[in-house]
């Protein structure tokens, strides 16, 4: 269920300060959920933020916990960013979150160790799976471009799949990760989301920007290397460690696949070095080749959506709640910045 973004919400997360004009002053948003659609293109704003504040499909994936904590720790720092000639919030209309708590609540009192635990949370991660889907339709069929905080990698087939049936055709999406997640078909989870966009026909062209070679299976290898028209990749230890490719000609390679038609732009944070998530690694790019990637794509015109998914901040931890934060703002404006 989509729990709205208000005006009062964000009073309650801006620090104002005499001479400076807020992000979060300037930023749009609804009055009410109904008829969406309509009072979406009515808004001047040209991107849709919202948030998915879960972790059951990287639990579904034996993953670690606490996806749950990054959409509000990059609202709060996004909404106090300064806005100016170079970030202008009025380009944003922030619409909320999508809140799967009930879900969460009853993938907590599941028994890990029950035989069918993966089993039945993959089932709740189909039914995360609707509402994600359903949201970026009504965004992408108002002509707005989503850009979607948290939650795990299993929401990247959502976003695959409302994308492609708001534009009435399959899209092509870019994907920085360490992991190709185009795993098996085996119920879903985060490391299928791809795979099952590519099987359901929403996902047509797929490129994997910096796989780790550590961390890609020779199963995983094959399958994807068996649609050399369609999926391709290139991996981090090629361009940061053997350098053999350069970073931003890697970048155009990247665009040539897929920019010939609406593309998805998707960040794992477990792909930029020392960010908690849910596959924190020491080895890995750094934030400000994240920071590069998002504004290359983000200023392409057939960037259809950005997603920024994994970051798993503890929020007992204030510090690291705002140092997440505000690396996830940093990639929502680069983004965002023509």
């Amino acid at each position: 269920m989509l729990q709205l973004y208000t005006s009062a919400n964000g009073n309650a997360l801006i620090s104002k300060r005499n001479g400076e004009t807020k992000f979060g002053e300037k930023v749009d948003t609804l009055s009410s959920a109904e008829d969406l659609v309509t009072q979406l293109q009515q808004s001047d704003a040209k991107y849709v933020l919202f948030g998915i504040p879960e972790d059951i499909g990287i639990r579904a994936n034996r993953g670690k916990a606490g996806a749950t904590t990054a959409w509000n720790a990059a609202l709060k720092s996004l909404l106090n960013t300064q806005d100016n000639s170079f970030n202008r919030g009025k380009r944003l209309l922030v619409l909320g979150h999508l809140d799967f708590s009930e879900l969460l609540e009853t993938a907590d009192k599941m028994y890990a160790s029950a035989y069918d635990y993966h089993e039945k949370l993959s089932e709740l991660v189909a039914k995360i799976d609707e509402e994600v889907t359903y949201l970026v339709f009504q965004i992408v069929s108002a002509g707005k471009t989503p850009i979607i905080i948290g939650g795990g990698h299993n929401n990247a087939y959502g976003n695959i799949k409302g994308t492609a049936l708001g534009k009435s055709k399959a899209i092509n999406v870019v994907n920085f990760d360490a992991h190709t997640d185009f795993r098996n078909l085996e119920g879903r989870h985060s490391g299928n989301g791809f795979s099952y966009a590519f099987k359901k026909n929403f996902l047509n062209n797929y490129f994997m920007f910096g796989l780790h070679e550590n961390y890609t299976s020779k199963k995983v290898f094959k399958t994807i290397d068996s649609y050399p028209d369609r999926i391709r990749y290139n991996t981090f230890e090629e361009i940061k460690i053997r350098q053999e490719q350069e970073f931003s000609s890697q970048l155009h390679t990247a665009l040539n696949f897929i920019d010939n038609r609406p593309f998805g732009v998707e960040i794992d944070c477990d792909s930029i070095e020392n960010v908690p998530s849910s596959a924190m690694t020491t080895s890995a790019f750094t934030a400000n080749e994240a920071r590069m990637f998002a504004t290359f794509f983000g200023k392409q015109k057939n960037a259809a959506y950005l997603h920024l998914c994994e970051a798993a901040p503890n929020a007992d931890d204030p510090q690291e709640m705002y140092l997440v934060g505000k690396l996830l703002s940093y990639l929502i404006t680069d983004f965002m910045r023509k």
